[in-house]
């Protein structure tokens, strides 16, 4: 049914020739006339009704499986990254008296600027499957090295885990970034439900690791045990993740979708063949540029129109495959500016609210402690973000038209978060909000803001613009995002010096660290 893939039927045209007949006109991509023809001749032989593109339904997404991979495709690029800071308790451990939270976070996120400022240039050079790739390859290797040398085997010193730790969190930030730019040009193509379902996955990875590290940290009294296991899942889901990404790029939905943003890309450039019904003559002449690139007929050195009644057909085909080369910086930095001067609101948008978020999580929430809940207060909070995150995400699926400047003016309230939180562990040792309850509800309030308005401006950006343009849409808002985290995690080193006299403010944390503690 409508396997002509890339055949086009563009609408008849008329025009009045010399002696009033009717000029009639139809265009198709002549690389397909054979097969269609050899097709059409092999359909009639079997009985079999020929159907063109004209009459083909836009391909259904049959048991919403193509947005379930795409909220798998959330969770695989961030799995790796939450992996390595939500255990928090064994890093505090392994790791007494550093900021090896902060210095993990600001690791990725500097890494991950480059990475996405590198994908937006080569968005146009590399294909997306092959960004897609890599991006996976170097997100499962460093999980899969940490898990088996350092946690397991322990190869390394103190000092050099330290570092091999801020390498791996680099590298993975890099394939991450890389990946998860690419899924945003690649969902901006599809319809907007598919973006959120990808945003819905990245608070899904955070929500899966905090479950699983609370399940291993539970179930395993091995620290070191647990954290291995704990690892070790995240690479298995990590590789479903790429594994169901192979197989729904090639689904009718993604083809059909993802192919017509880019049919229009190619310049055309063949022949016409009038047909004189009158003289009974056929006649081939050779089409200029100036028609093919949709220009007037009359511009085209093939334009001619000649007496006689009848009817004319004209067959256009595509022109050679021309070698891709590098575009000019100029015509880079052109094409960016037209689409940022239209989602520009969006994009800032999105950067504030994830430069409020950074300024805080993971840095300020990871260190605030509790004399009884000990090591498990920061885990706890880290997963009432994720999960308030994750359902922030799911309502940003609701059908509300944001204007970009409310939506910025609503990114920019989120700001009292940071004076709230600051209170949870100054001054230290006895902080202002000293209840566990307090950052527990301030996570909820954040996590749903920033689910929320961290998903909406990525979502109606690709509408703002066409669609020739909305893989490049979505580039760019990537860029805003990273530049939000980047400012954020710098911001959240002034935080940390707020928290280095908390871990000695209890006389005997550790005891809290066995297991949850029955009440506070």
């Amino acid at each position: 049914m409508g396997s002509v893939g890339s055949q086009r039927l563009q609408e008849p045209s008329t025009a009045g020739t010399p002696h009033g007949s009717m000029v009639m006109s139809f265009s198709f991509d002549s690389g397909q006339l054979e097969e269609a023809a050899a097709r059409a001749q092999g359909g009639r032989a079997r009985g079999i009704p020929i159907v063109t593109e004209s009459e083909e339904t836009v391909p259904d997404d049959r048991y919403h499986a193509i947005y379930f991979a795409m909220l798998l495709a959330g969770v695989g690029f961030l799995l790796p990254y939450n992996s390595f800071i939500t255990d928090v308790d064994y890093l505090h451990h392994k790791y007494p008296g550093t900021s090896i939270v902060f210095d993990l976070s600001l690791t990725y996120i500097l890494v991950a600027l480059v990475a996405v400022l590198l994908n937006n240039v080569l968005v146009e050079r590399l294909s997306l499957h092959t960004r897609i790739t890599a991006g996976y390859l170097l997100a499962l290797g460093p999980l899969l090295f940490i898990s088996i040398c350092d946690v397991w085997l322990q190869l390394f010193s103190r000092d050099q885990a330290y570092a091999i730790n801020l390498a791996a969190v680099g590298t993975v930030a890099f394939g991450c970034t890389v990946q998860q730019s690419s899924f945003y040009g690649y969902t901006g193509m599809l319809p907007k439900r598919y973006t959120q379902g990808v945003m819905t996955g990245e608070s899904t990875a955070g929500v899966m690791v905090s479950l699983s590290r609370i399940l291993t940290k539970l179930l395993l009294p091995d620290e070191r045990g647990g954290t291995l296991i704990f690892f070790l899942v995240s690479a298995g889901l990590e590789l479903l993740c790429f594994l169901l990404h192979l197989l729904v790029r090639g689904s009718r939905f993604v083809l059909y979708h993802t192919a017509r943003p880019r049919c229009g890309r190619r310049g055309r450039a063949g022949y016409r063949v009038h047909h004189d019904v009158g003289a009974e003559d056929v006649r081939f002449e050779h089409q200029g540029p100036a028609l093919a690139d949709g220009g007037s007929p009359k511009d085209s050195p093939a334009h001619e129109v000649t007496g006689g009644g009848g009817a004319y057909t004209r067959f256009d085909v595509p022109q050679p495959r021309i070698r891709r080369s590098w575009p000019s910086f100029r015509a880079l930095l052109l094409h960016r500016y037209v689409v940022a001067r239209v989602i520009w609101a969006h994009m800032l948008s999105i950067a504030v609210t994830y430069f409020i978020t950074l300024c805080l999580f993971p840095g300020l929430e990871s260190e605030i402690r509790h004399c009884i809940l000990g090591e498990w207060l920061p885990i706890l909070i880290m997963a009432v973000f994720n999960l308030s995150d994750f359902v922030g995400k799911i309502l940003a699926a609701l059908p509300v038209d944001w204007r970009g400047p409310h939506l910025l003016a609503c990114s920019c309230l989120r700001v009292v978060f940071i004076p709230l939180f600051i209170l949870c562990v100054y001054p230290s040792g006895t902080p202002a909000l000293r209840h566990p309850a307090w950052p527990c509800v301030l996570s909820l309030l954040m996590g749903i803001s920033n689910g929320y308005f961290g998903s909406v401006p990525m979502i109606l950006a690709a509408g703002k613009v066409s669609p020739k343009q909305r893989e490049l849409a979505g580039n760019t808002m990537t860029v805003s995002y990273m530049t939000g985290l980047t400012l954020g995690s710098a911001v959240a080193y002034c935080t940390y010096s707020l928290t280095r006299d908390a871990h000695s403010s209890c006389l005997h944390p550790a005891a809290a660290n066995a297991s949850l503690p029955a009440g506070l």
